[in-house]
This record gives C-alpha cells, structure tokens and sequence, in this order.
C-alpha cells in the first residue's frame, strides 16, 4: 500500500511537533521514521496509522492505485509500539485468539506456526504477566508480522531484545514482509531498520530553533 503525505503538521498547546512533512512510502517499501528520543517520530507514526489526527495537511493511501478511505485503513494496520500492551492475563495461546478474532492470519499460516516460530513452548500456557520484557516484545512482533495487513508499523521493534532476540526479529520481518509496506521508527539504532529503502528523518521537520530540551 502507497502512503503520501502532504504538508502534514501535528500541533500540542500550540507548540509545533512537527511541521511540512512531504513524503511518499510507496507501496511494499520498507521505511524508516528515524529521530531522538522526544523528536515526535512516534507522533508521526501515529498520524500515519490514523489513531491521531494530524494538524495540518493530508494523508492519502492507495492499494493498486485506487485510493483507500481513511476509514478502510484500520483493518489494514497493526502496530508494534512500547505504548500497546498485550493482556497480562492471558497466556499465548489466548493471546493469539484473541488478536486473530480482529486480524485475520497471514496467507499458509495457523496459530501452531505462531508457536513454533516463537520458540517458546515452554511458557505457551503461562500468564503473559510473567514474562520477560524481551519475550512479551517477541509475541508484540509475531502476532503483527503474523497479520494479513498491508501496512505494518513497528515503533522501536528490537527495544528489550537481547542479541538473539535482534537476529530473530530481522529473520521475522525478512521471511514475513514481502509484498506489505513497513514502517519503522527508532532512536537512530543502526539494528531496527538495517533494512529500510527509505528515509525520513523527523528532526528536518522540527520547527525553526528547535533543539532538544
């Protein structure tokens, strides 16, 4: 799916977060929303998904060139975000149920797959809540990746991933992105989105004068 952006700005107590922002992700493209922690890339991310509206200008989004409302994006979009919890107590099992009753899953793929490329069967039955951070961010990941969406954001993907964790989260997106458009913030870590054709870097959208407080 094509996104463009036009003239788009986001406006908190009158303090511009962002302003002028043109760009196009195009469609099946991997993206990278790069900037400092506080520079208002998750902001952004946020308006492109349509879960905040922007201040100024417009977004467009189009799948084999026909436009799609903004409407009709949401059952086109998951997100991956330190923001959006999963449900502590359910176990995996009744995680992945209850995200596949609204997403349905990718094409050849089934909830043992989940499990499997998960490669935690030995907590599969636990309460979420007794997770480690790094394993809840492994389900976060899978279950977007799972998703039959065109449009995946993932907002700091490899944050509490240990090293083996990075090289499973590249494998997932490698093996799982083909044909859908990606978009991933980071604090400018090199590992998040090694991958990225395309660059916005949000801090050339900050107002004039702005620096990090």
């Amino acid at each position: 799916m094509e996104i463009v952006l036009k003239d788009i700005g986001k406006q908190f107590n009158q303090e511009w977060i962002f302003r002028h922002v043109d760009f196009t992700f195009t469609d099946g493209s991997v993206s990278a929303i790069l900037g400092r922690n506080g520079s208002g890339k998750s902001t952004l991310l946020q308006v492109i998904a349509g879960s905040m509206m922007p201040t100024a200008g417009t977004i467009k989004y189009f799948h084999h060139q026909q436009e799609i409302s903004a409407e009709g994006i949401f059952r086109n979009v998951v997100i991956v975000a330190p923001y959006l919890e999963l449900i502590e107590e359910f176990t995996m099992e009744e995680m992945i149920r209850f995200h596949f009753s609204f997403k349905k899953f990718l094409s050849g793929t089934t909830p043992k797959m989940v499990v499997e490329r998960l490669g935690l069967h030995h907590v599969q039955k636990k309460p979420i809540r007794n997770y480690s951070s790094g394993m809840k961010q492994r389900l976060k990941l899978i279950l977007a990746m799972f998703s039959d969406v065109q449009l995946i954001f993932l907002d700091e993907p490899s944050m509490n991933l240990d090293t083996e964790g990075i090289d499973w989260y590249h494998g997932l997106v490698q093996e799982y992105r083909r044909g859908r458009t990606l978009i991933i913030c980071t604090n400018m870590q090199p590992t998040e989105a090694a991958f990225a054709g395309q660059i916005l870097k949000i801090e050339e959208f900050k107002p004039q004068g702005w620096a990090m407080k």
